[in-house]
């Protein structure tokens, strides 16, 4: 299910976002690859391979965006929290698989295991770790691979570009610019050198970050939520874990943003006993 927030601060990291990577795009092109490497097989080369950096980030960036991080569906009536003093409705119930869900009051209805309430969906999301501006979306259980993907491929491309602008500028012909040229072409490769750094750092971090709470397996909501007493511990192997977040496939296509991603149909099961 294609889902998009009406979130204004995530509308204009959405807009930030794709301006950075096409004004880059247009730097390494028109003004790094073009004046020094034209008609050279070198210069395809690097237009071509940068080009496709930029398909798969930008491919990887949309299926985070609209993908389903994992929203748990409503139930067809709402819960009626009074009968809960009575006992009536309890607060957490065992499914017919052993799963023990828990109600959330703000969406008024029952929640799987390691799901959480996110105040900007107004949704309940699976194995929710956060939500982020930057995709406009939570990250959550079906969509984090696209996710990590989208890092990746950014960290890529800002390292490509560094190291196109070394290569481009210690280039012979790259010196026979004439005047407004040259200076066209420092402004925007010190821009472009910013923007690279800046970027190719924070998505490093994050990354990094993403992998360890995977290998740990919890996420940043369940972090907090271990500071405060309550803590997710089910013992799997790295193996088992990665499996779970880039699919069962291949390890080929863990970083490929075409290939199938987890989007089963959630729904409430028949609950049969109460605990």
């Amino acid at each position: 299910m294609a889902v998009f927030r009406k979130d204004p601060c995530g509308i204009i990291c959405l807009i930030i976002t794709y301006s950075a990577v096409l004004y880059a795009d247009y730097v390494v092109v028109q003004w790094l690859i073009l004046p020094t490497m034209a008609m050279s097989v070198s210069g395809y080369f690097h237009a071509v391979a940068f080009n496709l950096i930029v398909f798969l980030l930008i491919t990887s960036h949309v299926r985070a965006v609209i993908a389903d991080p994992g929203i748990v569906p409503l139930p067809a009536a709402a819960i009626d929290f009074s009968d809960m003093r009575f006992g009536v409705i309890p607060k957490n119930i065992l499914s017919q698989d052993g799963e023990n869900w828990s109600i959330c009051q703000k969406c008024e209805a029952y929640r799987p295991p390691r799901a959480h309430h996110c105040r900007i969906c107004q949704r309940c999301i699976r194995k929710m770790d956060h939500h982020c501006p930057w995709i406009n979306n939570c990250v959550g259980e079906f969509n984090q691979k696209f996710f990590i993907q989208f890092l990746f491929y950014v960290g890529l491309a800002a390292v490509y570009s560094i190291v196109l602008i070394i290569l481009c500028w210690t280039t012979t012909s790259s010196k026979h610019l004439k005047f407004p040229e040259h200076n066209a072409k420092v402004a925007h490769t010190i821009v472009l050198i910013v923007e690279s750094i800046l970027f190719g750092l924070f998505v490093c971090a994050i990354g990094c970050d993403q992998i360890s709470a995977i290998l740990e397996d919890e996420t940043a909501v369940e972090q907090v939520k271990r500071n405060k007493g309550s803590r997710h511990q089910v013992e799997k192997s790295r193996t088992e874990l990665l499996k779970e977040v880039f699919g069962r496939g291949s390890r080929l296509c863990w970083l490929c943003p075409f290939s199938t991603g987890r989007f089963p149909t959630i729904t409430p099961p028949n609950f049969t006993q109460e605990v």
